[in-house]
């Protein structure tokens, strides 16, 4: 009969317990004094067991009763943390995000993010992913991940995107490379040179204003190797085995014998985005992104 024994009647036995007073028990249950003692009766009924000794004058716990109290207790704690947890979740002040993301945006966008996100909402936790910019989409549409940080010119019709970091391009070149700041003219000094790109499938927005910025001065890039990681194609440049053109910020957290030129002049520019599936029903992201804010960082 355990399966029809309710929570309030856990929280009915609980309040005598402490009362040891069928009156001042009702009275704090805000129900009749009868009506207490029915659901008492029934409750002992379904227990099998009488759980207080009761007469005119006095009420007490039997030994099982004693029992009885701790345990209900313990899953009455438990249900009210449950909800209460339940409650926190879906508020969105709780839970687990899962973000993929391009190398660029952990240098500082997504730190950023992450110190915001604790400051407000300690309760959410993360979980990261580098991945490809068509992975990204395809996860982000199959609920594998919440939240990604993608170069793309536009996206799936399922998606949310919204621009968030203009950055501007740098080459990438040996230390010992005779050109520097100092005595860099154009794009046009390195028509002879070889590149070495991220793959095109893991930015296809990105090499094909790579292979722009090359055609604006007179010549396709000679593209001998590919990498889907900037500390790959940083070791190759290092290493004399061809020069490189990456987003400004993707410099910061190395220590090479690279050098950066900025290419302030040209047009072409490096913009991140956020984007996140419209079906999306993990109730943290809510929070998460009106942490990141609608606000694009040049």
């Amino acid at each position: 009969m355990s399966n029809q024994i309710e929570f309030r009647h856990l929280r009915y036995f609980v309040a005598l317990a402490k009362e040891l007073h069928f009156k001042k028990a009702a009275d704090k249950l805000y129900i009749s004094q009868p009506g207490l003692s029915r659901q008492i009766q029934q409750l002992e009924g379904y227990v099998g067991t009488t759980l207080f000794e009761r007469d005119k004058k006095h009420v007490e716990l039997t030994e099982a009763g004693n029992y009885f109290l701790i345990e209900s207790n313990f899953l009455l704690n438990a249900l009210d943390k449950m909800i209460s947890e339940t409650n926190i979740i879906a508020s969105g002040k709780n839970g687990d995000i899962k973000i993929g993301f391009l190398g660029s945006a952990m240098q500082e966008i997504i730190p950023n993010l992450i110190l915001k996100v604790n400051k407000k909402y300690p309760g959410i936790s993360f979980t990261f992913e580098e991945m490809s910019n068509s992975l990204q989409v395809e996860k982000l549409i199959s609920n594998e991940i919440d939240l990604g940080f993608v170069r793309l010119d536009n996206t799936d019709s399922e998606l949310n995107l919204v621009p968030i970091f203009e950055d501007t391009f740098s080459l990438v070149l040996p230390f010992d490379h005779p050109i520097d700041s100092t005595n860099f003219k154009s794009m046009k000094q390195f028509k002879n040179d070889s590149f070495i790109l991220f793959q095109q499938s893991y930015s296809p927005a990105y090499y094909r204003q790579i292979v722009s910025i090359c055609e604006d001065n007179g010549f396709l890039p000679k593209i001998v190797h590919n990498s889907v990681h900037a500390s790959t194609i940083f070791r190759l440049v290092e290493n004399n085995l061809g020069i490189s053109i990456v987003p400004t910020s993707l410099q910061k957290g190395f220590n090479l014998k690279i050098k950066f030129i900025e290419l302030k002049s040209i047009k072409q520019r490096a913009l991140l985005s956020y984007a996140w599936s419209k079906k999306n029903r993990n109730p943290a992201l809510k929070n998460v992104l009106a942490s990141i804010g609608d606000k694009m960082i040049k």
